[in-house]
């Protein structure tokens, strides 16, 4: 999982699909971190494989290697493994018992439960 600051400029590049470096910046609120900050925090994740880039010129546009559904599921399995002694029922029961959903959803949740397991018959 990436720590805090990478994880914030990832949800920028997920939202902008392909970015230059004064894209990434603007997307920031004030104050904006510096360039050198976001560049060093865009090399790491190139490390970890989460960024490619493309070259143009002397610029790079910078584009996710991995999708938000994909890193969001992962660290979801991390949650259920690590807080919920790997057990799926148990977040689930936790989550609808300590989050304030209305009936309406519960049921909506329920519609999506149903609907996968429907497809995995």
């Amino acid at each position: 999982m990436l720590p805090k600051a990478e994880e914030e400029l990832m949800n920028y590049l997920w939202e902008l699909e392909k970015a230059y470096l004064k894209d990434l910046i603007d997307s920031y609120p004030e104050p904006k971190p510096a360039a050198t900050t976001v560049s060093t925090l865009l090399k790491r994740m190139q490390e970890k494989k989460f960024v490619g880039y493309e070259s143009t010129g002397k610029s790079r546009a910078y584009f996710p290697l991995v999708s938000k559904e994909t890193y969001f599921g992962k660290h979801i399995q991390g949650l259920i493994k690590n807080f919920f002694n790997d057990s799926p029922a148990q977040f689930a029961s936790f989550f609808a018992q300590q989050t304030s959903l209305t009936e309406a959803q519960l049921e909506e949740l329920k519609s999506m439960i149903d609907d996968q397991l429907n497809r995995k018959k």
